[in-house]
Order: structure tokens, then sequence, then C-alpha cells
């Protein structure tokens, strides 16, 4: 009797481990350290793998670079952008499809005298280590599409404006561009130069100022319009940022060139909530223009 009773207990167990739905595969989020060459300084970046990454060793996915903020790093995006809960949503729904989001860190508490910047200036050689040393270390790593057509470029605030103007200066390596609440200038007579040669903030402002998303277009020829007619852009900024009307000068200069774009002022201020938001309108835009 007993044995009958245990051999039911095993079937019952058997049947209801059977009919338990598989497990399915998870996106995967790292952050991982490396030493910059051209830096001279260990730098972290954070990395989201989409779900079907190791499941699929044949398989290779487009990227996204995704710049964060001022006195930020690469950790924001996930922490408070909540990058990974979006992007999850979005492939599950089929508004976005699987890609690789890579997040490298290019400041931190500019207060407390780290370095912050996109761009190359005296002491930091920023985009020098972009694109010569990180994403060709990012794209020999994961298993990346190195094509033009399946590579996108997205930040908000100072990546933001570093995001327009990496797509303006290799449009042939980005089909994409999404700039949030950019910061695409800051006019000279807005800020005093400072004379202290170790003032990070005057710095990083100079090197804004000598990197204007908006001269670029101003002061473009036929040719390069022709090439940033190559790129697909996203400029979308709150109606209370307090950076939207260097965004809306963009817009005039890039409408003015008759470069195609899409401009959008919603509700909101220069916040996470407003970021977090645009992710959504952001990885489904990237998306559909991935392959094109």
């Amino acid at each position: 009797m007993k044995q009958n009773v245990l051999l039911l207990l095993l079937i019952s167990f058997a049947v209801a481990a059977s009919a338990q739905p598989a497990r399915r595969p998870q996106s995967k989020v790292e952050t991982i350290t490396i030493q910059s060459k051209v830096l001279n300084a260990s730098r972290d970046y954070t990395i989201y793998l989409p779900p079907s990454y190791e499941q699929d060793d044949d398989r290779s996915y487009p990227i996204l670079y995704l710049l964060h903020g001022m006195n930020d790093t690469n950790s924001g995006w996930y922490e408070r952008g909540h990058v990974k809960d979006v992007m999850d949503q979005l492939v599950a729904s089929g508004e976005a499809v699987e890609m690789i989001i890579v997040t490298p860190n290019a400041g931190g508490n500019i207060y407390e005298g780290f370095w912050n910047g996109y761009f190359d200036m005296p002491g930091w050689a920023y985009d020098s280590f972009f694109f010569s040393e990180f994403m060709p270390l990012i794209e020999s790593t994961y298993r990346v599409i190195r094509k033009k057509e399946n590579r996108a470029v997205a930040g908000l605030s100072m990546g933001g404006g570093g995001a327009t103007v990496y797509g303006q200066m290799h449009p042939e390596l980005f089909n994409s561009v999404y700039a949030m609440s950019a910061l695409m200038a800051i006019p000279g007579h807005e800020t005093a130069p400072s004379q202290r040669p170790d003032d990070k903030m005057a710095i990083l402002t100079k090197s804004v100022q000598e990197n204007s998303a908006i001269h670029f277009v101003e002061e473009a020829d036929e040719e390069r319009i022709q090439s940033l007619r190559s790129v697909n852009w996203f400029v979308d900024c709150g109606d209370d940022d307090f950076l939207l009307d260097r965004n809306i000068e963009f817009h005039r200069a890039m409408r003015d060139k008759q470069i195609r774009h899409e401009f959008r002022v919603r509700d909101g201020g220069h916040t996470w909530e407003y970021w977090h938001s645009a992710l959504y309108t952001c990885l489904s835009f990237i998306s559909r223009n991935f392959g094109r």
C-alpha cells in the first residue's frame, strides 16, 4: 500500500513538473572595467545583452551607444532610467527589436574633480578614446553587426549633445541619432572663461562651445548636408527644459538645410521622469530604422 502511495506521489510530481512552462530567456546587464591607454585611466561601461544573446551563439545584434549626462556615470541609465525594464517590455510587445545597449562612463561628479564630456579637450581626449579604443573594443568583444545600418547613438543632456555631435562627425558610422534634452551648444556670451588650467567645468564649457551642434549645421556645405541626410535624426525636449531654446535653434538649422528630422516638444522638464518616458519612443524609433 505504501509503495502504491509513493508511486502515485512520484507520478503526480512528474506530471506537475512537465506542466510547468519552460523558463524564458532573460536579458542581462553587466558592468565592466577597462583600462584606457588613450585616457590613461580606468573606465567602466554598462552593457545590456538581449534575452537570446546567450542562447543563440551564431546571432549578431544591432547596437545602441547610450550616453549619460553631466555629473552622472554609466550606471545612471540603468539605475534611474530603467533601460532594462523598458527594453524588455518593448521587445516582448514587438515594438523594439533585440539589440545590445552599451553606456560608457564619460564623467562622475565634476564638482568633486572628475572629468566630464564627450569631446577631446586638454587632459581628456574622450572622443579619441570612444572611436579609436572603446567602440572597437565593444564590437570585437560582443557579437555586434558592425555596419552603419545597425548602429545608433543616443543620449540625454550632455550625452544628447554628445550623441548629436558624434552623429555629425561620423555619419558614416551611425544609422540613427536620438537626442533627449540635448546640450546642443553654449553661447559664448553666457559664460566667462576661467583662467585656471585645472578648472574642469570651464574646460568642459569651452569644449561644448567649440563643438556646437548648431554651428555645425549652420556652416554645413553641400557635401556635409548630404552626409547628414544619411542619418535618421530625432530631437526630443521638454517644454519646461532650460535647454529648449538650444534645441529649437538646432531644429531651425536642420530645417533651413532641409535635413529631415523628427522634432518633439513634450510636457516636462530636465528630469529622469522625462528621460525614462523618452526611452519608449527612442528605442522604438531606433528599432524601426535598423537595417534601413
